[in-house]
């Protein structure tokens, strides 16, 4: 059962994972030098947006950090109240900062993947220069 879940897991995460590009208008310059063409100059335009210093991401560090640790702060908070309750708040608290983590971390691991504005400015000034019409990421 375990490697059933884990192997959902990792599926989902590398879904979770797959990075976003930018979709193109049909104009006439699309059309005429093809899909191929333009699916290589959106990569081109994307290399050279890294290597010029627009990260493709903001820190994903910074991002897990936030919402495990507001995630742990919301379970501790909740699970003071309902320990209190029951007579034993120290104990609920524990459990509730661990269990908000928890959820705060697996929300960071499965939400959509953010692209910094500006590698996507630079991507779509980049195919603007180039002819192309981009009309927004996908």
């Amino acid at each position: 059962m375990f490697k059933i879940v884990l192997t959902l897991v990792i599926a989902l995460l590398m879904e979770g994972c797959a990075s976003t590009k930018p979709v193109l208008y049909p104009n006439e310059h699309f059309k005429s030098v093809g899909s191929e063409a333009a699916e290589r100059d959106i990569k081109s335009c994307m290399d050279l947006a890294e290597s010029s210093g627009a990260n493709s991401k903001g820190s994903d560090a910074g991002q897990a950090a936030t919402s495990t640790a507001g995630g742990a702060a919301i379970g501790a908070a909740s699970g003071a109240v309902g320990g209190a309750v029951v007579g034993s708040a120290g104990s609920g608290s524990a459990i509730g900062a661990a269990s908000g983590a928890t959820a705060g971390l697996l929300s960071w691991m499965f939400s959509k993947p953010k692209r910094s504005p500006v590698f996507e400015n630079f991507v779509n000034q980049c195919l603007q220069d180039r002819g192309y019409q981009p009309i927004g990421w996908k």
